[in-house]
């Protein structure tokens, strides 16, 4: 594995032509993520999946995009979010330029919820203009994990936000950066179509958690961590498989 952020241009293009060819791009939010937890959650996590997965594949791993398309949070201050076509220019310029360097595949990690539309239309019209080869990972195996692991009760079906899953994914992380001392816990009462139309989720939380994070560990995290680098690994194999020769 190597970084492309700290490497001198010689040392990752030696790199793409020695092995695979594969290059990890982490795509985050800047998004409120509750009292306790930072802004950074999803990028965070993301980064920390992709530079597992660089390793494992002995991959290039580009440094994150720490922006993504988080509207839904857009009512809470501190979120900055990106439009999703914003978004897709991201990947498209990205994937374009990785050709010029030597890759031979793109893999995109990705950490939030609103950027699965725009990033898969980016990998599809990659696909499609045969620029590079590029498939967009929406944690594999991650709620299965999680609902192995999880104590608390959801506030909805699907929705892990600030609340044990990802309390305990950042204290497997970064927990230096998790405030137990301003755990809170929220369950909103969500309107009958929620999920199923757009909607901006401050009206519903005054303190951004849905769900409780109480019981929350490292542990945990480090095990949904571990399930979802194994889950992703296993979707990879055959992406790699597929590569086109040089």
């Amino acid at each position: 594995m190597i970084e492309a952020a700290l490497s001198p241009w010689p040392d990752v293009a030696a790199h793409f032509a020695a092995g695979d060819g594969l290059a990890i791009l982490p795509f985050g939010a800047l998004e409120q993520h509750g009292p306790h937890l930072p802004l950074s959650t999803d990028t965070a996590t993301a980064a920390e999946v992709a530079r597992r997965l660089a390793e494992r594949l002995d991959a290039v791993l580009l440094p994150p995009v720490n922006y993504g398309a988080t509207w839904n949070n857009a009512g809470y201050p501190g979120t900055v979010s990106l439009s999703p076509e914003t978004v897709t220019s991201i990947v498209l310029d990205i994937g374009r330029a990785l050709v010029a360097s030597g890759a031979r595949g793109f893999v995109i990690v990705n950490g939030d919820w609103g950027n699965r539309v725009p990033l898969y239309a980016a990998a599809r019209r990659l696909a499609a203009d045969e620029v590079i080869t590029t498939i967009a990972l929406d944690y594999p195996g991650m709620d299965a994990a999680a609902e192995a692991v999880r104590e608390s009760r959801e506030a909805a079906p699907g929705l892990n936000h600030a609340e044990e899953i990802e309390t305990s994914l950042m204290l497997a992380i970064d927990p230096g950066s998790v405030h137990p001392q301003l755990y809170t816990s929220e369950y909103p009462a969500f309107p009958s179509d929620f999920g199923t139309r757009p909607m901006q989720l401050h009206q519903f939380s005054t303190s951004g958690v849905f769900g409780d994070p109480a019981s929350a560990t490292a542990a945990k995290g480090e095990t949904i961590l571990a399930a979802t680098v194994e889950a992703s690994l296993a979707v990879l194999a055959d992406f790699v498989a597929a590569l086109p020769p040089r």
